[in-house]
């Protein structure tokens, strides 16, 4: 066995790339992370022990939506180090006038789990969470979220 050491980095396919690098790069920064890479098709961010690629889909995918329901990501969730830090990512995302799902607000699926999901240009869904301690790590009774009626495909 081995224990893996945080996600090295995820690259997102998006359709409106021009949109989605002005949103990437305006939000990671504020983040901490550090733009490292940017050409025509793709730009690249490292911080926070990983990395986020947003790259240009295909000429034939230009203009398709992200469907949360359908097989691949259903959504990304960067970990917050506060609370706090939470309801700073969410008063930026207002500010750059970022669709707000839902969030900021609290939820059962760990104790103290804090958080706000959100869309880029593309409808892809993230999530900014932040939870104290060990969160489901503490205790020995496992998470269920297919009980959680927000947990599952989106229509």
């Amino acid at each position: 066995m081995i224990e893996i050491n945080g996600m090295a980095h995820v690259v997102l396919t998006v359709s409106r790339f021009d949109e989605a690098r002005a949103f990437y790069c305006e939000l990671l920064p504020f983040l901490g992370m550090h733009k490292v890479f940017d050409g025509n098709n793709f730009v690249y961010h490292v911080g926070g022990r990983t990395a986020l690629g947003v790259q240009r889909a295909a000429a034939e995918h230009e203009g398709e939506r992200f469907v949360q329901g359908r097989v691949g990501l259903h959504h990304l969730c960067l970990r917050a180090r506060s609370r706090e830090d939470v309801d700073r990512a969410a008063a930026k995302l207002r500010a750059m006038g970022a669709v707000i799902d839902r969030g900021p607000m609290e939820r059962e699926w760990a104790p103290g789990y804090y958080f706000v999901v959100f869309e880029d240009p593309d409808g892809i869904r993230l999530e900014i969470n932040h939870i104290p301690g060990k969160g489901l790590l503490a205790g020995e009774t496992p998470a269920a979220p297919s009980d959680d009626p927000d947990w599952g495909p989106n229509p």
